[in-house]
């Protein structure tokens, strides 16, 4: 029952702005085959892992999803891109406000780029067109503003710290916030100490911050999500020592991959028992009770998820996306 998923969060340990450096955040560390576990912080992540460790990041990058445009009569309206519908300059799109916006209607972001107003999609989306001058990332990275999630209240003053340093691959809503800690000198320490790292690319939806209201796991209808897994990343994680995956959905792009899809849409529900193909290690985040999050990482991580919950807010962690994180081992 979800019930079994559930904690209380309170609002002061939810993380409303990132720590400086990026990896002083804290890291409880729940790997050693005894039940021990050390309260460090992410810089000291070299030490805690061992040459023939794979480190396996998710590269994608937020976009500046949100836009706040002009109706023909002045009037504004805000349109947060979701996903592209195909290669022609469609996406799916919340839309505020929506039902007062015919199909056809123009809005304006500046001389560069123009959103026109599509169809009604379910869940009250639309789909929209984008009209740019020029390539359409440059455009949004113009016009756009970085969509934070709705727990966040408090104002970003540098977007780039809700994009990894390594990200590459435009297309999320949200970030893949396991990989928020890391540095470029984080990263050459871990190489020095012969751990290799990989990539995998999966396109952050929306729905991640979507909560299971099902009361039974099962019953769940989980979010699909673009994604894809080069065979040199595969090839690697068949030499790696240990698969360490850093976030959530660097898990479900791996194990996607692993029941023979390597590229696509992935609909992959993890809870419960599941049979974990690839990743060994998981490097997450603290994440909301009753979460699709919380089901991987209990199915991941086993019972004693929530002992080291409570451990964490006793010892005033700080979750969600700007928070610390948690490395631990997959249960035997």
């Amino acid at each position: 029952m979800m019930s079994s998923f559930d904690y209380e969060l309170p609002a002061a340990a939810i993380a409303q702005t990132p720590v400086e450096p990026r990896d002083a955040a804290r890291l409880l560390v729940a790997t050693d085959p005894n039940g021990e576990v050390e309260h460090r912080t992410v810089a000291d992540l070299p030490d805690l892992l061992a040459p023939g460790d794979l480190l396996v990041v998710n590269d994608t990058r937020v976009l500046p999803a949100r836009l706040h445009l002009r109706k023909p009569t002045g009037g504004a309206v805000e349109v947060l891109l979701l996903e592209p519908l195909g290669t022609n300059g469609s996406w799916q799109a919340l839309v505020k406000p929506s039902r007062r916006l015919a199909e056809g209607t123009v809005l304006e972001a500046g001389d560069d780029l123009r959103v026109e107003i599509g169809d009604v999609l379910p869940d009250g989306k639309r789909a929209v067109h984008l009209h740019a001058t020029g390539d359409t990332i440059t455009a949004l990275d113009r016009h756009g503003v970085t969509p934070l999630p709705p727990y966040i209240t408090t104002d970003l003053q540098d977007p780039e710290r809700y994009q990894t340093v390594y990200a590459t691959e435009p297309g999320s809503v949200a970030a893949p916030t396991a990989g928020l800690h890391f540095t470029d000198d984080l990263i050459d320490r871990c190489h020095a100490k012969g751990i290799e790292m990989a990539t995998v690319d999966l396109a952050v939806g929306l729905d991640t911050f979507r909560p299971v209201t099902e009361e039974w796991a099962q019953d769940h209808q989980i979010h699909s999500e673009r994604y894809r897994v080069s065979s040199e990343t595969l090839e690697a994680c068949t030499r790696a020592t240990r698969v360490v995956a850093v976030g959530t959905t660097t898990v479900r792009a791996l194990e996607s991959a692993a029941r023979g899809t390597t590229e696509g849409r992935t609909d992959l529900f993890i809870h419960g028992d599941f049979d974990f193909r690839i990743v060994d290690v998981l490097l997450t985040n603290f994440h909301m009770p009753r979460s699709s999050l919380l089901l991987l990482l209990a199915s991941f991580a086993g019972d004693r998820w929530r002992d080291l919950y409570m451990c964490a807010l006793d010892r005033g962690y700080r979750f969600l996306s700007f928070g610390d994180a948690m490395l631990i081992a997959r249960a035997a």
